[in-house]
């Protein structure tokens, strides 16, 4: 643990319910710190604004490398999951001082507006502050360090030029692992709740991706989603961008369709995809993005998103990992994913084409 989130977890040992904290020259005032924002659930108790700081200030160390530099998605929960959210990419008003932005046009904005970049302690303990209960972070990064020099890094004034920019091209390829098979207690619409044999058949999923992305040489990441299902993570030079990408993972997931069509589909209407693993190449897409590692979720229990060795899946379920418990399986483990961005793979021969 670093000095400066050290620091920061002894100041959080106050009784006081409004807090100033110090953190590297930086103040941030924190309040409401006894308020619950996940509320007791089975035999757990009430995880507050207090535990959640406690939880990203220890996991900093971890969680902001894989947070640099992409743009953050926040989903706020002023009153905590049980009441009214919203979510917020722009930064609406001037931010602290220790808050970088970075200005990108905006088609729903009708111009160009200034998205949240979560670089540093600072600022990941003030989102928490905002009650923002999950971090979701693109697959693009703003800096073209150290494998997309020739990428520009104009991403304003319209979206052509952003589709021309390094934000455009993605660190990973991403495949989204979906269940839908219920619980059975959901009511006329829900999606599917969490379940043991939903997520059994998740990771029975998860293996079969694994040999073929083994077979094509290409290594892979998992983590928890957090919520129901798996990502496998694939690092890649940023050599292609969204579109090319989008349509290798929906090659590679059209393939598994053929091996296990009666266990996957790739169907968008969730009507038709009762009883299988969703495979959503969609989120492999310029404006989407997904739960960080490490990111906390607004679901019963305060999962968090956890990455975890492909050997273990058999043996964990995803209510395992909360804030209150999942950091001393980090102390054990560490970051599985630390050399996550060194492990990027050269894409041109296996699509057969020039980068």
């Amino acid at each position: 643990m670093s000095s400066l989130a050290a620091s920061v977890l002894r100041q959080l040992e106050s009784s006081s319910d409004e807090l100033r904290l110090e953190i590297g020259g930086h103040e941030l005032p924190v309040t409401n710190l006894g308020k619950a924002l996940w509320p007791e659930h089975d035999a757990q108790r009430a995880v507050t604004k207090r535990d959640l700081l406690r939880y990203l200030a220890t996991v900093a160390p971890m969680m902001l490398p894989h947070l640099r530099d992409r743009l953050i998605t926040l989903t706020r929960y002023p009153n905590g999951i049980g009441d009214l959210h919203f979510y917020q990419k722009h930064s609406e008003g001037p931010p602290p001082e220790f808050v970088e932005t970075v200005p990108v046009h905006s088609e729903g904005a009708s111009g160009d507006r200034d998205f949240l970049l979560c670089n540093n302690l600072a600022t990941l303990l003030w989102l928490g502050q905002l009650a923002n209960l999950e971090f979701h972070a693109t697959m693009a990064r703003v800096s073209p360090e150290p494998d997309a020099h020739g990428l520009p890094r104009d991403f304003t004034g319209s979206r052509a030029n952003v589709e021309a920019s390094v934000l455009n091209y993605p660190d990973f390829l991403l495949f989204d692992l979906d269940p839908y098979i219920y619980r059975g207690d959901e009511a006329a619409g829900e999606e599917p709740q969490l379940n043991r044999k939903a997520f059994a058949k998740t990771v029975e999923v998860a293996r079969a991706f694994k040999e073929i992305l083994d077979a094509a040489a290409l290594p892979s990441y998992v983590k928890t989603s957090g919520a129901t299902g798996l990502h496998i993570y694939v690092p890649v030079l940023r050599q292609f961008p969204y579109p090319v990408i989008r349509s290798l993972c929906e090659t590679v997931s059209g393939e598994l369709l053929a091996r296990m069509p009666r266990d996957v589909t790739l169907e968008w209407a969730s009507e038709k995809r009762t009883g299988k693993i969703f495979l959503d190449v969609n989120q492999n897409a310029r404006a989407k993005n997904v739960a960080a590692i490490f990111s906390p979720r607004a679901k019963p229990g305060a999962p968090v998103s956890v990455p975890v060795r492909w050997d273990e899946l058999d043996d964990l379920y995803p209510t395992d990992f909360t804030v209150l418990t999942a950091l001393d399986r980090f102390a054990r483990t560490g970051d599985l994913w630390a050399g996550i961005l060194d492990a990027k793979q050269d894409l041109t021969a296996l699509l057969g084409v020039d980068a």
